[in-house]
């Protein structure tokens, strides 16, 4: 919810009233859901998630609650909770890869890269940046104690966590999710493997790998079900350790 973190390095932000601190919140949140019983998966439809305004709406209404049940006593004027929060949604890819392509720009660097610092001296620290309306990259000169406090800004405080899951995705939840995997392979259209052409031979490189049987394949054990391979596990090779 809200720009991306490095916003707050633009030229002119992060001076003075309200544009001083960004306060906001990335969530990723799947295209869909697994039902009560966790028998069955419900996509969303493609280019929908939620109804943005009355999310914003929802999420400002929740904040408020729990800083009231927290913070009793904290005032707060009223025009924080007449301003419109600004909430975007958006389809960032399918699979795994989608995922981690998002939080990789957020998970594991903070703020700036060293890459995009083009000036250092006793006095100041210039870097590129690119500008939003135009997409051009610009360059801006900070003096040392103005890049240190915007860069602070982005620093988590000791105690907090960067990254937390919930729903489908906690801990406690690892059975349904691992369901939930199945469910999409299982929904996923069989990969079909292209046939030569009648009378052409074919032709097999060295050493290359026999081909891959047409999918779907029945499950060796249950002889019902369709089997899928995750990964193959070489025995001769010393045991990897392999994510989840």
């Amino acid at each position: 919810m809200g720009r991306r973190p490095e916003h707050s390095f633009y030229p002119g932000s992060g001076y003075c009233g309200r544009r001083c601190h960004h306060p906001h919140v990335h969530c990723l949140v799947s295209g869909g859901g697994i039902s009560e019983d966790a028998s069955s998966w419900h996509p969303t439809r493609r280019k929908f998630l939620v109804p943005i305004k009355a999310l914003a709406r929802l999420v400002r209404g929740k904040f408020r609650a729990l800083l009231r049940r927290k913070w009793p006593d904290l005032v707060i004027p009223d025009a924080v909770w007449r301003t419109r929060w600004i909430l975007h949604v958006t389809a960032w890819g399918t699979g795994e890869q989608a995922v981690l392509h998002y939080l990789a720009r957020y998970v594991f660097r903070t703020a700036l890269t060293n890459a995009r610092i083009v000036g250092l001296d006793t006095q100041s620290v210039s870097f590129r940046y690119k500008e939003r309306k135009s997409g051009r990259q610009r360059t801006c000169r900070l003096s040392g104690d103005e890049f240190m406090r915007r860069f602070l800004q982005h620093v988590l405080p000791r105690g907090f966590h960067r990254v937390r899951y919930f729903g489908l995705w906690h801990p406690a939840q690892r059975h349904n999710a691992a369901r939930v995997r199945q469910m999409l392979q299982l929904q996923a259209p069989p990969k079909i493997v292209p046939q030569p052409e009648p009378g052409l031979p074919s032709v097999e490189q060295p050493g290359a790998e026999p081909p891959q049987p047409i999918e779907p394949r029945i499950c060796p054990h249950c002889h019902q079900g369709r089997l899928v391979v995750v990964r193959t596990v070489l025995q001769d090779t010393p045991r990897q350790a392999m994510a989840p």
